[in-house]
């Protein structure tokens, strides 16, 4: 665990130490707003809630978590920093799992500052909080599966344009596979154990529900499920390149 922390701090302040993480953060606060704001109607929805914030958090995710991630394992190896991480007495997948946890801490604390939005509902209405914290969870879970897909995908190429295009495609691929256009192309031949297959692999079914507030633990495993495989996958991946 000691060299977890030190490779956690090592890649947490990597982020502040260039304009990464500013960035990041003060795109996600923007785009929560406009899209909170003046897509979703939160004012003349007339309802003290934050469903119209929590809607669009998928959509958010598909592309700037992948933007945070396609640097992890591409610039080491591009700047062959990844040899001296190599050489260090630390493990591959305890690199890994730094390197996401540090990521996943900067995405947790974006959520956090968004913290002026609950407070805005609080003061015009009386929400269920609880909702409003279980969404924020759920939330949170689901942007460590963007994430793991993103450290799989920056493991294997060099390229951070590609690493990019490729987590945004396999993460659209999570993200669109509950909706309805997908499902409707699969109701006129597959059965219905297909189609509810592919629909539980969706992001949207599983964060649907946590977003209204129900913490199921089917849904909470999902996620978890889903980030473990994928830096399983990229651990792959690395011990490969390494191997090479």
């Amino acid at each position: 665990m000691g060299n977890i922390n030190i490779l956690f701090k090592r890649e947490f302040s990597s982020f502040f130490a260039s304009p990464v993480a500013y960035v990041f953060i003060g795109i996600f606060l923007i785009l929560c707003a406009v899209f909170s704001f003046f897509i979703g109607g939160l004012y003349e929805r007339g309802q003290a809630d934050l469903l119209p914030f929590f809607n669009f958090h998928p959509w958010l995710y598909l592309f700037l978590v992948p933007a945070i991630a396609m640097r992890s394992w591409s610039e080491e190896r591009k700047s062959g920093s990844i040899e001296l991480l190599m050489t260090l007495p630390v493990s591959t997948w305890q690199a890994m799992l730094a390197k996401h946890l540090a990521a996943w801490a900067v995405l947790g604390l974006s959520l956090i500052l968004t913290f002026p939005l609950w407070l805005t509902v609080n003061y015009l209405g009386s929400p269920d909080n609880g909702i409003i914290v279980a969404a924020y969870i759920g939330s949170w879970l689901m942007s460590g599966a963007f994430l793991a897909i993103g450290l799989c995908m920056s493991a294997l190429t060099k390229n951070q344009v590609i690493a990019f295009i490729l987590s945004v495609v396999v993460c659209f691929v999570f993200v669109v596979s509950g909706s309805n256009i997908v499902l409707d192309a699969f109701k006129s031949w597959a059965p219905s154990v297909l189609i509810d297959t592919v629909a539980s692999f969706s992001f949207l079914t599983h964060f649907d529900a946590m977003a209204k507030g129900v913490i199921a633990l089917d849904d909470v495993g999902y996620f978890l499920l889903v980030t473990v495989c994928w830096l399983f996958a990229g651990l792959v991946l690395i011990e490969q390149k390494k191997a090479d």
